[in-house]
C-alpha cells in the first residue's frame, strides 16, 4: 500500500464521520445566498507584464517533511501572501497528515479577498459543500485519488455547488483524464503521491502536453527562481508553492522571487 492509498482509506472514514456530525443538507443551507466564487482561472492567467502567477500555500506540515511550522499563524501568513502580491492562496485542510483544518480555511477567508483553494483529498461531493461553506472558491481534485467516473462526477458536481476546481495529474494518462472531463485549470504535481518522491522533470514532460485554452499550474518541488523559470519555459502559467514560502524569512522577497520579479 502506498502513501496515497493509506491517506484515502482514512479519508473515507473521516468524511463519513464528518457527514454524520454535520449533514450535507446543513452545509447546503449555509451556502444559500453566497455570492459567486472568485475566478481561479482568471487570477492565474499571466498578464500585466507578469510571466507567471503564484498560488501561495498555507502549510503547517506534510507527509514527506513532517512538521514545517507547528505554530504557524495562518491569518498572518495569508496576509503576508496577499500583501506581497500572491495571486491566490491554497489552504491545507487535512488534519492527520498536514495538521490543517476547515477552521484554517475560514480564518484565511476572513482576512483576504484573493481566490482561495481548499487543498485536501476530495473523494465526495460532501467535501465540496464543506469547501464552499468555509469560504473556498475552488477545490482540488486529484486524478490519482479517483476513478474515472468519480472524477467526472465530482468535476460536474463542483459546478452545481458553485466552486471552481484545480484538477491535478502526475502522469500522461492522468493528464489525458483531466483534459477529457474538460478541466480548465490543470495542475501537474511533481510529487508521486504513493512514494512521495519529487521530480521537477514531471512538469517539464507534461506541461507541454497541455493544449492552449487551459491554465497550467506546476506543483511541488518548487523552491527557487530557477525552478520557476524552468517550469514556466515548459508552459506553466502559475506555480503552487508551500514549503519554500512557509520557511522563508522574508515572505515578500520570496514571493517576488517566485513570480520572477526583479529584486
Amino acid at each position: 500500500m502506498g502513501v496515497l492509498d493509506e491517506i484515502l482509506a482514512h479519508k473515507h472514514e473521516e468524511v463519513a464521520a464528518r457527514r454524520a456530525a454535520r449533514p450535507q443538507a446543513v452545509l447546503e443551507a449555509a451556502c444559500r445566498g453566497l455570492g459567486p466564487a472568485r475566478e481561479l482561472a482568471e487570477a492565474l492567467t499571466p498578464g500585466a507584464g507578469r510571466r507567471v502567477r503564484l498560488i501561495a500555500e498555507v502549510k503547517k506540515a506534510s507527509p514527506s517533511k513532517g512538521v514545517l511550522a507547528a505554530d504557524l499563524d495562518v491569518t498572518a501568513q495569508a496576509r503576508a501572501y496577499a500583501a506581497a502580491g500572491a495571486d491566490a492562496v491554497s489552504v491545507l485542510t487535512d488534519a492527520r497528515w498536514f495538521k490543517g483544518s476547515l477552521d484554517d480555511l475560514v480564518a484565511v477567508r476572513g482576512v483576504m479577498g484573493r481566490p482561495l483553494l481548499r487543498k485536501d483529498f476530495t473523494i465526495d461531493e460532501y467535501q465540496l459543500w464543506e469547501a464552499r461553506a468555509a469560504g473556498a472558491d475552488a477545490a482540488l481534485l486529484i486524478v490519482a485519488a479517483l476513478d474515472r467516473r468519480a472524477l467526472r462526477d465530482l468535476h460536474q458536481a463542483a459546478k452545481g455547488v458553485g466552486v471552481h476546481t484545480l484538477v491535478e495529474a502526475h502522469t500522461t494518462a492522468e493528464l489525458e483524464e483531466a483534459l477529457a472531463i474538460g478541466a480548465r485549470v490543470i495542475g501537474v504535481n511533481n510529487r508521486n503521491l504513493q512514494t512521495l518522491a519529487t521530480d521537477l522533470g514531471t512538469s517539464l514532460r507534461l506541461l507541454p502536453l497541455i493544449p492552449p485554452g487551459h491554465v497550467a499550474v506546476a506543483e511541488s518541488g518548487i523552491f527557487t527562481r530557477d525552478d520557476v523559470a524552468r517550469v514556466a519555459d515548459a508552459g506553466a502559467h502559475a506555480v503552487l508553492v508551500g514549503e519554500a514560502l512557509v520557511r522563508a524569512g522574508d515572505v515578500a522577497a520570496k514571493v517576488r522571487e517566485l513570480c520572477l520579479e526583479e529584486a
